[in-house]
């Protein structure tokens, strides 16, 4: 099992309590207007905007506040113009980050990232040096009380690719684009989805075998995600459920 996509499973679960509501929304929000700039303010029409939306609502940002970011995106309402912007670089342990953003400065968020890989160990990598290794997958987290059966009966004929079993929870990948199928067949077979979203899977993983190593990690994928701009981070490290539960502790 990947430490990572394990890490990733208790961060989508602690995040309404760790994090700051107000932060949690102003991505959200930001997320929003970019989708419904760049495809349009019709759920049905842009399945981006779709997933977004589910987002903030299971987040409980109110309906105003979600179609007003709607409507800047779509230019009904004046706003920030966001870029999106990817950087890429590594943790300590030669582990392969890689940061999306929406910023309306490029040069101050570039800076600000650059930071926070030099103060915690890493170092910023040239455009091209690690996203090599992802590619864009639809990712959906079921609950673990469903039997395996259910969720593949449920899973496989909404396009799902592969199922796995992550301990406490079964982790459905799929195409980006059948994230939104594979989520209502199962919540049609009355099984409980914890989270769905396009993410970026890597095809590599590096093993970190000391709680150290683990430790250093994680507090620089912390430093980025606690960045305004920073919208999603992706590494490939696999962490040992014992040594990953021990950094928890």
């Amino acid at each position: 099992m990947s430490g990572h996509s394990k890490w990733a499973t208790i961060k989508h679960q602690k995040g309404a309590k760790d994090k700051a509501r107000g932060k949690l929304f102003a991505k959200l929000i930001r997320q929003l207007e970019v989708a419904a700039r760049e495809g349009g303010g019709d759920l049905d029409a842009n399945p981006t905007l779709r997933t977004m939306y589910t987002k903030a609502r299971a987040s409980s940002v109110p309906m105003d506040t979600i179609e007003r970011a709607i409507k800047r995106g779509t230019g009904e309402l004046e706003g920030v113009v966001y870029e999106s912007v990817s950087y890429e670089g590594y943790a300590p342990a030669g582990v392969a980050v890689l940061v999306e953003v929406l910023t309306d400065n490029r040069n101050r968020t570039a800076s600000d990232v650059r930071n926070i890989f030099t103060k915690n160990g890493g170092s910023l990598a040239e455009p091209g040096a690690v996203s090599w290794q992802f590619s864009r997958k639809g990712v959906v987290v079921a609950a673990r009380s469903a039997s395996e059966d259910d969720v593949m009966t449920a899973a496989l004929d909404a396009g799902a690719e592969d199922i796995v079993d992550d301990g406490d929870s079964w982790r459905i990948t799929c195409e980006p684009h059948d994230v939104e199928a594979v989520r209502a067949a199962l919540e049609a077979g009355s099984i409980d989805v914890e989270s769905a979203e396009a993410t970026m899977v890597s095809s590599t993983a590096v093993p970190l075998s000391t709680a150290e190593d683990a430790k250093k990690v994680l507090r620089v994928m912390d430093a980025l995600e606690d960045h305004d701009d920073v919208q999603n981070v992706y590494a490939n490290f696999d962490i040992p459920d014992a040594i990953l539960e021990s950094v928890e502790a």
